[in-house]
């Protein structure tokens, strides 16, 4: 019925250019007026997250990427001349944006504000009536999500829907004119074969096991702050935080060192800080519980604190392991969680070679002083996206594309790439009056094998 109620606006009134800005500026408003309740439903969801984490990480992006759409729209909606063909001329082409219909985003549980509204924006700036599936997993905000937006959207233009797995299978599986998946990499498969049978396209946004390669001139310092903090900001529960280190073997230990001592600093205490979150649930913590005792029963060094996990509370404290069995789980799948492997490497080529053997990731990181070696990392590895010198930023820039590659995803969004994701780039060719294609058409007559041979030059 949600769907119905959508489809119908969407093909009887489109919306204009002023009302998309006017449901965006609600959309702001109402952020700023839901603010702290966001922070606690979303702390509740996790039974401890910090409010700062959430502010920073969740509505502050979420009204930058308003605002950037804001500043740009009128001109991104407008028809885009294009060139015409010298044949062709005195033609003219266009590229006119229009709104697909309905666009469906299933947002996951690891940031359930950002994740859900940042899809949902480029959609409706786009002129698309939205239909957004939150995770069963953050309960609160998925009420939050719904009751906010029913206060600042009209039901014909964005509804929220609430459910389990059995919910995100039919979802998937409507006819929707576009579909916008947030979430695990095995996923991936099942959400592409519902949508092609009704030949939705989709934009994958999935995960992987995202590098950081820390340079032989890097300054060790920078590089293990900036990791440190990129990798256990909400506990490294992150789709693109460093899932494990690549440390030329001379640095190995005055890296590891150092992050040990990042850790410590920016999260002390981490089994009781407020500031540090804990694992979303009781199967996540276990999970990523078992995978650490795996490899520490095959030979890995943990450099973390005496006591590092807490079950009742699911907290599990930044952990950093070395000498890690490459067989191992968690050098084998995403990570999601605190645990982050550090590996020794000789050379530069054997670190790349090792990146280019597994799947492509959705963020790599380049910790490096010497522009040849970034420059080689560049252009010998591919990835969905990339921070040089820094974790995770490519992510908070509205002018660059989001998205992955491979088992990372595919599509693009934020800013006008997502703009022109939901839009329907309606490609118009103008014919004017007088041209000369008519010398083409039938009888034909000696000019036309004149223009054919000058048409087919090289």
């Amino acid at each position: 019925a949600q769907f119905q109620t959508l489809h119908a606006a969407s093909r009887a009134a489109p919306l204009d250019v002023n009302q998309r800005c006017d449901y965006l500026k609600a959309i702001s408003k109402a952020l700023s007026n839901h603010a702290q309740r966001w922070c606690e439903a979303i702390d509740a969801d996790y039974a401890g997250r910090s409010h700062e984490e959430t502010l920073l990480l969740e509505i502050s992006p979420s009204q930058q990427a308003i605002q950037h759409t804001l500043k740009h729209l009128k001109q991104w909606a407008k028809p885009r001349r294009m060139s015409t063909g010298l044949w062709h001329k005195p033609a003219k082409n266009r590229v006119i944006p229009q709104p697909l219909g309905v666009v469906g985003v299933v947002a996951p549980w690891n940031y359930p504000l950002y994740i859900a509204l940042a899809p949902a924006l480029g959609a409706l700036a786009a002129g698309n009536r939205v239909l957004i599936k939150m995770s069963e997993h953050t309960p609160r905000a998925a009420q939050l999500m719904a009751d906010m937006l029913a206060t600042c959207l009209p039901s014909d233009v964005c509804q929220v829907v609430q459910g389990g797995v059995d919910t995100a299978q039919a979802f998937c599986a409507l006819p929707l004119d576009h579909l916008l998946f947030t979430g695990a990499t095995a996923l991936g498969p099942a959400v592409m074969g519902a949508a092609a049978k009704n030949l939705t396209p989709v934009t994958l946004e999935l995960g992987g096991k995202s590098p950081a390669i820390v340079g032989v001139s890097a300054n060790i310092a920078i590089a293990a702050r900036r990791i440190a903090v990129g990798k256990w900001r909400h506990a490294g529960q992150t789709c693109i935080a460093p899932d494990y280190v690549l440390v030329h073997r001379s640095q190995l230990d005055a890296f590891v060192a150092e992050l040990t001592a990042q850790a410590h600093t920016r999260y002390p205490d981490a089994l009781n800080n407020r500031s540090y979150s804990s694992i979303v649930n009781p199967r996540q913590f276990s999970r990523i519980s078992a995978w650490v005792d795996e490899a520490l029963a095959g030979g890995a060094q943990l450099h973390a604190p005496a006591e590092w996990r807490d079950e009742a509370t699911h907290r599990m404290a930044p952990l950093v392991l070395t000498n890690l069995p490459l067989g191992s789980k968690l050098m084998q799948n995403e990570i999601f969680g605190p645990p982050l492997p550090v590996l020794a490497y000789d050379t530069l080529d054997e670190a790349i070679a090792f990146i280019n053997a597994k799947d492509r990731p959705l963020g790599l990181y380049v910790f490096e002083t010497d522009a040849n070696a970034i420059q080689t990392v560049l252009a010998q590895t591919v990835a969905g996206g990339v921070s040089v010198n820094e974790t995770i930023m490519h992510i908070a820039q509205d002018a660059l594309p989001f998205g992955g590659v491979g088992a990372s995803g595919m599509g693009h969004y934020h800013g006008q790439w997502g703009f022109d994701t939901f839009s329907k780039l309606k490609p118009v060719f103008y014919q004017s009056r007088w041209n000369a294609l008519g010398l083409l058409d039938p009888p034909f007559q000696p000019i036309f094998y004149t223009l054919v041979k000058l048409l087919s030059r090289t």
